[in-house]
């Protein structure tokens, strides 16, 4: 190895990611194992985490666990295995998300709660007992995946809901940051821009709404799951080992307009 491969090898470590049975989440879990850690698949969907496990590629490095986010015993209960097969969880990836209706309007108070059980109350749950651990072996990196609505409007399109999730997110991020820094404990937000996954798949395949990313983005495209890769294992490694309470934007710069 070479120093960079150095600061960002994972072996030996365990990582959690959550939301990892598609989209984002699939590629997150498969680059850390790449990176050689254990990887913890957390989903509702146990028959995708399972398949995702069984890839040649992981190697036996994932494992599978079935877990609601939104359900505070499972968030609990994850940790809990993690804890207890491992002894140790080094990166918690907080990805699994939800969005609701894009116009108030539409948007019931239902909707609003089940969006922040998902994409609030369960990172900050996961994160608070990932933490402890973390906290007293003295270091671990947690990663919480928000959105570029955290930071500005996409309005037609995004949600109330959503964007207040996402934005609080950043927050959190920044407070945990602030907490848990003297005990070694790094906590970061990673804020994708426009990627074609499942989640987004009814805006690209609307040719209307596509040209609208394509317009409204400098690079004049939505990205590629892959161009996260770097930015994924830049947190959760040593190579951001002086980074905390930070938001690292990878948007082909949609924000920046």
């Amino acid at each position: 190895m070479n120093a960079l491969t150095d600061l960002t090898d994972l072996t030996g470590r365990t990582a959690v990611v959550t939301g990892a049975s598609s989209g984002l989440g699939s590629r997150f879990a498969e680059v850390l194992a790449d990176a050689g850690a254990t990887v913890y698949a957390a989903a509702r969907r146990l028959d995708r985490l399972e398949a995702l496990a069984a890839s040649p590629r992981t190697s036996g490095a994932i494992r599978p666990v079935a877990c609601d986010v939104a359900d505070p015993a499972d968030c609990k209960a994850l940790v809990a295995r993690v804890l207890a097969e491992t002894g140790r969880v080094d990166v918690l990836v907080n990805n699994a998300g939800a969005s609701g209706p894009a116009r108030v309007e539409d948007e019931t108070e239902d909707d609003l709660e089940r969006v922040l059980a998902i994409n609030l109350r369960g990172p900050f749950l996961l994160a608070k007992h990932a933490g402890e651990a973390m906290c007293a072996a003295g270091s671990g990196s947690i990663v919480n995946v928000a959105s570029i609505l955290a930071l500005v409007s996409a309005a037609p399109v995004g949600g109330v809901g959503y964007a207040a999730s996402k934005g609080a997110v950043v927050a959190m991020t920044r407070e945990l940051a602030g907490q848990w820094g003297r005990h070694g404990v790094r906590v970061n937000a990673l804020v994708p821009g426009w990627f074609r996954t499942e989640m987004n798949d009814a805006l690209f395949a609307d040719e209307t709404s596509a040209r609208w990313v394509d317009r409204s983005t400098m690079l004049r495209r939505p990205g590629q799951v892959a161009e996260l890769d770097g930015a994924l294992l830049f947190l959760g490694s040593d190579a951001s080992s002086y980074m905390t309470g930070q938001t690292l934007v990878v948007d082909g710069g949609w924000t920046a307009r």
